[in-house]
């Protein structure tokens, strides 16, 4: 083979070898184009769906969230027109109102230390610098009077008087009453002509209209009337934008000092004339050959002191402590424990229906939170204060009256609770067996009147209050109910206007007694009736309300409806049934029924129209209500004649 032959062959094999791989190369080329093109479809088509997923994703969220804020809005109208409850209050403006009054009751016990400081430096500066001129000037005026006196009459006067200082009492008689005393004694007089005009209005009253039908006055309005004169005569025109920060008065307090560092001299000056008069009468009696009398301010204060004297009560127990005595009481029973219960925890409303149509011939319906106001100013406000208590007229014994488990035991202890009182617990089951025979007896009712003045406030306390005055006992019954039969009059007659000690008897059955004995003992009688629509739904409100699992969409009016003829305590008791731990745990998952509620209601005994009806018609023959009865006649009878006189007045028109 030569060279050239040789030579083709290597470039024909050459570029053979050079066009495969150009062929490869263009080859794979051409792969990864076709790679590359398969990507970014996918990825093109991965963008797309994740694209579209956005969308949907989007889509559903806001829906969502349009249907949440929509249904937000709702809740917040319903919460704004009050058809749905706020279930978390808004307290921001409550604790701003709590943190002012804390804040103005601080500075008010300031301002009342401030004021308390001032008097004192006051007074100590007037003991100084006044007293002594005071003093003289008092004693000088009453013997220039004296010496007036006996030149113009020839006799020693006779020192005595009223309530009122007798050297201001003499004083004024003769116009030489000093600046001092007439601006003290302005306050005085200006009390007495409101106190007569008072009396002669009330006089003029009790002849014009019968005690049925009169209004009565308050006891309070003396005083308000005293209180306002001293507001228009000192603060009405007193320009206090030069005290913005209420900071005392030291002219007013350094006249009030001076009035009575006055009449504190008055009175010794008094004293010290009174025996003076005595030596100088007894001088001259003695230089007349006489025997000395003793003054008529003597007999007649001896006069007063007999009349004054009242039979005291023997005590039983005069060498035995106060301690002692509860001692023995709380071992007994008598004075036990109570559960610590309020009047804001007696579920129940007033009631917002017009009351004058009910008026006309019968007796309206009362709410029982119409009665749980009466019950605070009849039992609460008296025993808290004893100002009040004076004050008041003085309610001894409270009979509450109606169906078991309408609250008359919660309002017994609410009462203890927001007074404080002391709880002697007389019912006839209670001491049954204790001190027994009439000696016994007799220590029991010492020993409670007793510890029960000594430990004011204090409530008495009977349940079952008509038991002592049924007129037959049954032979099953071993409790002798009729023990304190005649021994309850004295308890209640003994209690005196500074004695803060109650009766508060409890009845479900009061006409199972002597009617006559039963109103002779209590005072006032409070019929608690069955509790109306808005007791029973503030209730269920209330009781369901503890539970935060329960929800506002809960039926509430349902079972308020459903729920009639049955009293608090049974739909109390029902709730307490239903709500049991394993219930409360399973009330996320399950949520409470009304029918579960209903079954548990079904099984309480409703007040039977026949029981309501028994003691309507008791309560209809009690003295209260035949007075009532007997005011809403005349006044109606009046209302009556004015219409006719209307009627002819507008004929002769």
């Amino acid at each position: 083979m030569s060279e050239y032959e040789a030579i083709l062959i290597i470039q024909t094999h050459e570029r053979a070898r050079q066009g495969r791989v150009r062929t490869q190369f263009m080859k794979e080329i051409k792969m990864m184009k076709e790679k590359g093109r398969q990507a970014a479809e996918e990825e093109e088509e991965r963008r797309n769906r994740t694209f579209a997923a956005a969308i949907k994703i989007q889509k559903l969220w806001r829906g969502y969230m349009a249907r949440r804020q929509t249904k937000r809005r709702k809740f917040q109208e319903m919460v704004l027109i009050g058809m749905v409850p706020q279930p978390k209050p808004d307290r921001t403006e409550i604790n701003k109102a709590l943190e002012i009054e804390e804040y103005r009751r601080k500075l008010l016990e300031l301002r009342q230390k401030e004021y308390e400081h001032e008097i004192r430096e006051i007074m100590m500066d007037l003991e100084k610098t006044q007293r002594g001129n005071v003093l003289e000037q008092l004693n000088d005026q009453v013997r220039n009077w004296l010496f007036e006196y006996k030149t113009h009459t020839g006799k020693i006067p006779e020192y005595t008087g009223p309530e009122r200082s007798v050297s201001r009492l003499m004083l004024s008689r003769t116009g030489t009453e000093s600046t001092l005393s007439k601006s003290s004694s302005s306050k005085e007089s200006k009390s007495k002509k409101s106190k007569s005009a008072k009396s002669k209005d009330s006089k003029s009253n009790d002849e014009e209209e019968e005690d049925s039908s009169r209004a009565i006055v308050s006891t309070f309005v003396p005083e308000l009337t005293i209180r306002k004169e001293e507001y228009d005569e000192i603060w009405r025109h007193k320009n206090e934008s030069v005290n913005p920060y209420q900071h005392p008065y030291t002219d007013i307090i350094h006249n009030e000092q001076m009035i009575e560092m006055e009449n504190e001299l008055r009175r010794e000056v008094d004293e010290t004339m009174k025996g003076e008069l005595e030596l100088l009468q007894e001088a001259y009696e003695r230089d007349r050959g006489r025997k000395t009398r003793k003054s008529k301010a003597a007999k007649k204060a001896r006069r007063g002191a007999k009349k004054s004297k009242k039979k005291k009560e023997k005590d039983l127990t005069p060498d035995r402590t106060t301690e002692s005595l509860f001692e023995e009481l709380v071992a007994n029973g008598i004075i036990r424990e109570f559960p610590e219960v309020y009047l804001n925890d007696f579920r129940a409303e007033r009631s917002f229906s017009e009351p004058a149509p009910h008026n006309k011939g019968r007796e309206p319906k009362l709410a029982l939170g119409e009665i749980r106001q009466v019950v605070k100013e009849y039992c609460v406000l008296p025993l808290l204060s004893p100002q009040i208590h004076q004050q008041t007229p003085h309610v001894r014994s409270v009979l509450l009256a109606g169906p078991k488990g309408c609250g008359k035991d919660m309002l017994v202890n609410a009462i203890c609770s927001e007074t404080g009182a002391v709880l002697f617990d007389l019912t006839p089951a209670n001491i049954v067996g204790k001190y027994p025979g009439k000696t016994g007896l007799i220590m029991l009712i010492h020993l409670v009147t007793k510890v029960s003045r000594l430990l004011q406030p204090a409530v008495i306390y009977m349940d079952n209050a008509e038991r002592p005055f049924v007129k037959k006992v049954p032979k099953a019954d071993k409790t002798d109910p009729k023990r304190l039969k005649k021994d309850l009059p004295k308890i209640v007659k003994n209690f005196s206007p500074e004695d803060r000690v109650i009766l508060i008897g409890v009845s479900s059955c009061p006409w199972d007694s002597d009617q006559k004995l039963l109103q002779q003992v209590y005072q006032k009688i409070l019929v608690l009736p069955r509790p109306d629509y808005a007791s029973r739904y503030s209730l269920w409100k209330h009781l369901l309300g503890q539970y935060s699992a329960i929800t506002w969409q809960f039926d509430v009016s349902g079972m308020s409806r459903i729920s009639d003829g049955y009293t608090a305590g049974a739909i109390t008791k029902t709730v307490r049934e239903v709500m049991t731990v394993k219930r409360m745990v399973q009330l996320r998952v399950q949520p409470l029924s009304p029918l579960e509620l209903i079954n548990a209601l079904s099984k309480m005994i409703p007040v039977y129209k026949e029981e309501e009806d028994a003691l309507i018609n008791w309560w209809s023959k009690t003295p209260m209500c035949k007075r009532r009865s007997q005011a809403v006649e005349a006044l109606i009878e009046e209302e009556a004649e004015m219409q006719a006189k209307q009627a002819n007045a507008k004929k002769r028109k």
